[in-house]
């Protein structure tokens, strides 16, 4: 499986525009740390770009991810990527073991998280993200309120990296690919 598959098959079960710039931010922030770690940077970028392409069809929880495992299977997804989607959910029962699984649960939060914080920022633009205004934003329990805080802070401490760094590292990594997140911004009126 390449990339491209892994992209028709993320498009074939997800029609908004939100949840597939949703995992092409994910996909920014894993990338990245495979380039950082030595991984599998194609491996590491399909894991990401799947995770949740069956939430549109499975919305609800325990379904998503559990039920979008066997279509994955059916489409010949290797096991070690299905592994780490079924881990960055804790009621899978799937430990996070690899530091693919590990780099994928403190991502996917993150990453969403990342993208409301741009949101809300004048230009609409993750360049103008930075890690005190993501902290305090973390602190406002009404602002993405569907974000999941203890997700991010157990991601980075299950990752072992300091979480100002891994803000830091995401933002770094989803600036990189603005234009393809839409987080590029709108100009600033006179």
């Amino acid at each position: 499986m390449d990339r491209q598959q892994a992209w028709e098959i993320l498009c074939e079960f997800v029609r908004t525009d939100g949840l597939r710039r949703h995992a092409l931010a994910v996909e920014a922030c894993v990338a990245a740390y495979a380039r950082k770690y030595g991984g599998d940077e194609q491996q590491w970028s399909i894991t990401a770009l799947l995770h949740d392409f069956d939430w549109e069809i499975h919305p609800q929880l325990p379904d998503h991810p559990t039920k979008g495992e066997p279509i994955l299977a059916g489409r010949g997804v290797p096991e070690d990527i299905r592994r780490a989607i079924l881990s960055h959910a804790d009621f899978t029962g799937v430990p996070r073991v690899s530091l693919l699984e590990k780099t994928l649960f403190a991502c996917d939060e993150l990453a969403g998280f990342l993208t409301a914080v741009s949101y809300v920022k004048p230009g609409r633009s993750i360049h103008e993200v930075d890690v005190p205004s993501v902290r305090k934003k973390m602190k406002d329990k009404a602002f993405a309120r569907a974000v999941n805080r203890a997700d991010i802070t157990a991601g980075a401490r299950e990752l072992g990296v300091d979480l100002d760094e891994h803000i830091a590292f995401c933002i770094d990594a989803m600036r990189a690919r603005a234009a393809e997140l839409g987080l590029e911004g709108t100009p600033k009126t006179q």
